[in-house]
């Protein structure tokens, strides 16, 4: 049997290598002459001086049989002239629990430049959502480690949520939070599109010893070209849908889809698209579903997703936060008022929705949830007419509540970063509070 195998595979073994010709470089784009590739491939180019490295790149379009090539690196040694050679496969990257504690680039390479450990899988970044009918349902909540969320937002395994910030409204440090406090078995992190300096500060400060080591990280600085920048989310995506496979719970964070999008923008402008909504061509919006949907249950495990999205002078409803919370099970606001007044996290929970939460708490915790929301509401409706010194107490008994807990309410969402809550302690701290409201 194994010989026969054998001897097929070298029946079907092609004996010649072939090559194409860089014709010309424009941008960020190679347009190559050969050889015989499909979309998605890696391709090595030479570069004419032989002490140079071959540049990766992948093939992105055609031209009028012309091949258009997008590099993973810089390509100052690219010219006329210069070999490609097909590896006829897709990326792939090395995977297993090796890994875990390790900070890797796009490529699945150590960023601090060690070798990767031994005993690694080869694994395809390029991978289809689990079938709809395969996928386990959400059922149970997953311990997140944030009072806010815990109580008020609760998250499943297997949701998938976008944290809407502005810049500088602590969007990492959540992330951070998250990743220490959570019960899951394993974080994957991508940091795409973010400043060299924000990685380090991310990994020794909001991450932390103990969240580096159940954690992987995989970066993707906004020097880096557009390509290396968007497989930066598939990578990560990648190693997430391994370590499901395998049963695991894993937490997948990712900051931020936005940039994911941007680096997408970059590649389907430089290879012809033509734009549409806001400059973004329609490879943008077919490729997010795709990407978000890999996330979530199978019938092995689950990812819990949290993709961060900027938005731009907080608005809630430009392209790309619109289409981002059309496909995921929920999304919380970050308010940079809330940021301003000093309380932190500043999730804004009015604005926010779970959309599992209901299916997965109790009717107690449900109730008391509810009534929280309730006054909460009451206060924001009334709050010009109460900072103005308009409203006379005992005019509604509503609002009076509702003044007379909000600095309550207010103690109780604030959370230092380094405090940490069970998922039992949120719900407890929850009921005692809302069992005072009438």
């Amino acid at each position: 049997m194994e010989t026969t195998k054998l001897f097929t595979a070298i029946e079907q073994t092609d004996v010649y290598k072939r090559y194409g010709k860089v014709q010309r470089v424009i941008g960020i784009m190679i347009e190559s002459q050969g050889p015989a590739a499909n979309i998605g491939e890696v391709c090595f180019i030479y570069p004419q001086s032989s002490n140079k490295k071959a540049v990766m790149a992948e093939v992105v379009g055609f031209n009028k049989e012309k091949i258009l090539l997008m590099p993973y690196t810089e390509v100052n040694e690219i010219g006329p002239g210069c070999l490609v050679e097909s590896t006829k496969k897709p990326l792939k990257i090395k995977v297993g629990r090796g890994l875990i504690g390790k900070v890797v680039d796009s490529l699945g390479m150590c960023m601090d430049e060690s070798t990767l450990p031994k005993g690694l899988t080869s694994y395809g970044t390029e991978q289809s959502p689990p079938n709809p009918m395969t996928r386990a349902p959400i059922n149970k909540p997953i311990q997140v480690g944030v009072k806010a969320i815990d109580s008020m937002l609760t998250v499943g395994q297997g949701q998938r949520i976008g944290l809407f910030a502005g810049s500088g409204v602590g969007k990492s440090t959540l992330l951070g939070m998250i990743a220490r406090n959570s019960t899951a078995d394993i974080n994957v992190i991508a940091l795409i599109g973010e400043r060299g300096r924000e990685v380090r500060d991310f990994i020794d400060y909001d991450l932390g010893e103990e969240g580096l080591k159940k954690s992987i990280i995989v970066v993707a600085t906004s020097d880096q070209p557009a390509l290396m920048r968007l497989k930066g989310a598939y990578t990560a995506t990648a190693i997430s849908e391994y370590f499901r496979d395998l049963g695991y719970q894993v937490n997948l964070m990712m900051d931020s889809v936005t940039r994911v999008a941007m680096a997408q923008r970059e590649v389907g402008l430089a290879s012809g698209e033509p734009p549409t909504t806001k400059g973004y061509p329609p490879s943008v919006f077919a490729i997010l579903p795709k990407l978000l949907e890999r996330t979530g249950t199978n019938e092995h495990g689950a990812i819990t997703a949290f993709y961060t999205v900027l938005v731009d002078g907080d608005d809630m409803n430009e392209p790309i936060a619109d289409a981002v919370r059309g496909i995921l099970d929920g999304h919380f606001v970050m308010d940079r008022r809330l940021a301003e007044q000093g309380q932190y996290p500043a999730i804004n929970v009015l604005k926010s929705v779970s959309r599992t939460m209901n299916k997965i708490v109790s009717s107690d915790h449900k109730e008391n949830t509810m009534k929280l929301r309730s006054l909460m509401a009451t206060y924001e409706e009334n709050n010009e007419l109460i900072q103005i010194g308009a409203y006379k107490r005992g005019t509604d008994p509503k609002i009076d509540q509702a003044i007379s807990f909000y600095p309550k309410i207010q103690t109780f969402l604030k959370q230092d970063v380094l405090e940490y809550y069970s998922l039992e302690e949120s719900i407890q701290a929850l009921k005692e509070l809302a069992g005072g409201i009438t």
